[in-house]
């Protein structure tokens, strides 16, 4: 017997496993209000170098700004500099300061901000770059803190795999929930950037056990049928945290507050547990028969199944035990030991990274749209539901790998498209930024489904478990890509759709898996390979007998 009869038994689908699902709701909406919250938290209001003696008469003030700061070639007053000696302004009573009588004719000499920044507090009354001064030449520390943060994810996402297999899904939910509330308090009372950066990144750590442990906890109590709710769920909620997230940080604007008010949802989270059930399907690989047969029980009797003790016996439950122990369980070698597994995974690998780094690289970038951040979050949280849809409707009839890569390029194609129109053109800029993050977002939703059939039933957890790892990886380099800037400012788009376009060519070389039967086993994976080549060899034989 196995273990998907043991659910036709106790209902697959039913009251108990959407109670599950919306029990593990939470984690799905606070990962989105944590991974993106840099756009809030580590914001770079308007800002120039702190000048003392500034005049009390207002009208004064940029008379008295223009003769101690420089204009960079835009024409805007720079923020990283200030003349060494403030040049004099006809007409302009700025007191014994702003006469420099010996002043070189033509461009005075200019220093840095050596008595720190004076910052616009309209938008933001405080963020980790006003708090420790994280501009200019510092810039590099506040796009560091996001990418510190993902590495923590990258790491949590290895440990918390490894672990839950080996001590629950259940207990090592309740760690990261703890950690996370913990990490997250300390991480708002930090009193230096290094405490801050640790702290972070340790929480980063931490959440990583929502995005391992969350899915296989809702899947485990789910039939085959209806394991895709699972997924279109998962993306709602992740949707409806981005959209929370503008809200949070319009009503807050104190950055220790913010992450006060994202952290402090463990807490229910952690009570939450106490109805969460652990998976009855670990708990049998783990020998653990009789825990098994009372969350069984419990779930029979909530989905009005009424089995009893007789319906569900310990003989049954033993022989799917032994079945589930004896499997060989699964290493990342075996991901490229046959050929064509592992040309599933190198391109999987490449394509996750893709995804992941231009849906970050757009996510994290809401500056330059003529819109405020709340205003551009919400549209990006808001696009994405459409985005959804379209994405649901295009895997049924154009099938997966296209929709992948033309996702893809699609998120190319709009980042490319920016670069071609000008900053006053702010609302063609508004409409790409806003389709770009809808391809991005759909390329994100298809990888999951189009990964997950790729993969054979024996490897699919750890063939999931390896692209995530990599797209992780892509998620940690996309913030540190906006630095370059300061090399040359298309670059970072260039960059963001360059290898969005890389990812979207990957895709096409994979198998499509629309209509096909899943693999079971490796040798499944191989036989449709050898099948397509012989297909492939035949068609050019018919021609020529034709």
């Amino acid at each position: 017997m196995a273990f998907e009869e043991l659910l036709e038994q106790v209902g697959g689908f039913g009251p108990f496993q959407l109670r599950n699902l919306a029990l593990l709701a939470l984690p799905r909406v606070l990962l989105p209000m944590h991974f993106l919250l840099p756009i809030f938290l580590a914001a770079v209001p308007a800002h120039h170098c702190a000048l003392p003696g500034a005049p009390a008469n207002i009208s004064h003030q940029d008379a008295w700004l223009e003769a101690h700061l420089p204009r960079e070639p835009d024409g805007t007053l720079s923020s990283c500099l200030r003349f060494s000696h403030p040049r004099p302004l006809s007409n302009t009573t700025l007191g014994e300061e702003g006469q420099s009588p010996g002043q070189p004719e033509g461009q005075p000499p200019t220093e840095s901000c050596a008595q720190g920044w004076e910052y616009d507090r309209s938008e933001f009354s405080s963020t980790i770059a006003t708090e420790w001064d994280l501009v200019c030449e510092q810039k590099g520390l506040n796009r560091a803190a996001s990418t510190f943060f993902f590495a923590g994810v990258l790491v949590g996402a290895v440990a918390f795999g490894y672990l839950s297999d080996r001590f629950g899904r259940r207990r090592l939910l309740l760690v990261a929930y703890v950690c996370a509330l913990v990490l997250g308090l300390v991480s708002a009372a930090s009193v230096s950037y290094v405490m801050f950066v640790i702290t972070r990144t340790l929480t980063g750590t931490a959440l990583a056990g929502f995005t391992i442990i969350v899915m296989p906890l809702e899947l485990e109590w789910l039939d085959v049928e209806h394991r895709t709710v699972a997924g279109v769920l998962s993306g709602i909620f992740w949707t409806g945290g981005v959209m929370l997230l503008a809200l949070v940080g319009y009503l807050i604007r104190d950055w220790r507050w913010l992450l006060l008010a994202v952290t402090l949802p463990c807490a229910p989270g952690i009570l939450s547990l106490w109805w969460v059930p652990e998976s009855a399907r670990w708990l049998l690989t783990q020998g653990r028969v009789e825990e098994a047969h009372g969350y069984l029980l419990r779930c029979a009797r909530m989905n009005g199944r009424p089995v009893g003790d007789n319906g569900l016996s310990r003989e049954a439950l033993n022989k799917v035990a032994v079945g589930e122990r004896v499997a060989r369980r699964p290493s990342y070698f075996d991901l490229f030991r046959t050929p064509r597994l592992r040309h599933i995974s190198l391109c999987c690998m490449v394509m996750w990274f893709g995804v992941n780094f231009s849906y970050y690289g757009l996510s994290l970038d809401v500056s330059g749209l003529g819109l405020n951040v709340y205003q551009t979050q919400l549209l990006f949280g808001a696009v994405e539901m459409p985005s959804k849809l379209l994405v649901y409707l295009s895997v049924r009839h154009a099938g997966r790998r296209l929709t992948q890569a033309g996702a893809l390029l699609g998120t190319a194609i709009t980042l490319g498209s920016r670069l071609l129109v000008s900053s006053e053109m702010w609302s063609w800029s508004i409409a790409l930024a806003v389709t770009g993050k809808g391809f991005s977002e759909a390329a994100f939703s298809t990888a999951y489904l189009f990964t997950s059939e790729l993969y054979p039933t024996v490897l699919r957890q750890t063939g999931m478990g390896l692209t995530a790892l990599v797209g992780r990886l892509g998620g940690s380099l996309a913030p540190l890509a906006a630095l370059l800037d300061g090399v040359w400012l298309p670059l970072p788009k260039l960059a963001y759709g360059g290898i969005a376009l890389l990812a979207a060519c990957t895709a096409l070389l994979l198998p499509e898996t629309r209509k096909m039967q899943l693999p079971e086993t490796i040798q499944d994976v191989e036989k449709k390979s050898a099948l397509s080549s012989l297909q492939e060899e035949e068609m050019p034989m018919k021609q020529i007998e034709n």
